[in-house]
């Protein structure tokens, strides 16, 4: 099953109370925030009215909150390497 990944990729502060009602009922609260959703016509039509506001991409299975955090982890750029006290 595919499904909408959406992440809320701008603040909603200053926007009229119809958007951030739209996008309470899509899950999403923080920017930067993750929601999955089933792709439907009324989900579609929710997307749309805030697509100034989110990034959608489809995905073959939804990911867990901790798969998710994986992802967005970091490289530190450099390795420490424990050497043996001789």
């Amino acid at each position: 099953m595919t499904y909408f990944r959406v992440q809320l990729h701008r603040s909603a502060i200053g926007l009229n109370k119809k958007t951030n009602e739209i996008l309470r009922t899509l899950g999403l609260r923080k920017r930067g925030s993750v929601v999955y959703h089933n792709i439907t016509a009324p989900t579609a039509g929710k997307i749309l009215a805030v697509k100034e506001l989110v990034r959608v991409t489809l995905v073959d299975q939804k990911l867990t909150k901790q798969e998710h955090n994986a992802t967005m982890k970091s490289n530190p750029g450099y390795y420490v390497i424990k050497e043996e006290n001789h």
